[in-house]
């Protein structure tokens, strides 16, 4: 599990923010910003403390490995999420990501952890985002969650707008896996 680990946190620092390449000579290039922060706020339904999950790899991707952070989630509980990123410049993404909602989508994978997640933003032709999220927690459990962020995936290809990143397609921004999260 180490092993994977320590190979998900080296794909993740080297993963970076979108382009666009389809730039004629009289737009501006949309440079690609290397995404060095990203967390997960979960704001527990009916009040309480935010518990926070961050990744942040301050000096990019071939520096010193990231940092990953987190708390632990209570049992039957309902918390409302929402994820911020930014680049090594302190660019906020997450305001990006928001602007180009169609071009974007956050993908949830759980494994061996008991809660579920519901997307609570929508683009403009009424697809999921992510940047918004609902998650219903139950028994205590240890597990892992990883997000990942595509760009330009195809919304409308079959399980995507459910959150299946099976047939998503697109190009990853940024893929974090946070591993044993505790549910108590």
């Amino acid at each position: 599990m180490k092993k994977y680990a320590l190979l998900s946190v080296g794909l993740v620092a080297m993963l970076a923010s979108c382009s666009d390449d389809d730039v004629t000579p009289s737009e501006p290039v949309n440079e690609e910003e290397v995404i060095t922060k990203m967390t997960v706020n979960f704001v527990p339904e009916g009040g309480g403390d935010t518990l926070k999950f961050t990744f942040e790899d301050a000096d990019g991707p071939g520096g010193n490995d990231p940092v990953i952070t987190k708390d632990d989630l209570k049992a039957n509980t309902v918390y409302n999420t929402s994820i911020g990123l930014w680049s090594d410049e302190g660019e906020d993404i997450a305001e990006e990501v928001s602007e180009e909602d169609n071009e974007h989508q956050f993908f949830f994978e759980v494994t061996d952890l008991n809660a579920t997640y519901v997307y609570d933003d929508e683009d403009g032709d009424g697809n999921p985002v992510g940047l918004k999220t609902i998650w219903t927690t139950t028994d205590a459990s240890t597990g892992d969650f990883q997000v990942i962020l595509r760009h330009e995936p195809n919304k409308s290809a079959s399980g995507v707008s459910e959150g299946d990143i099976t047939n998503a397609g697109g190009e990853t921004d940024i893929e974090v896996v946070f591993e044993d999260v505790k549910i108590d």
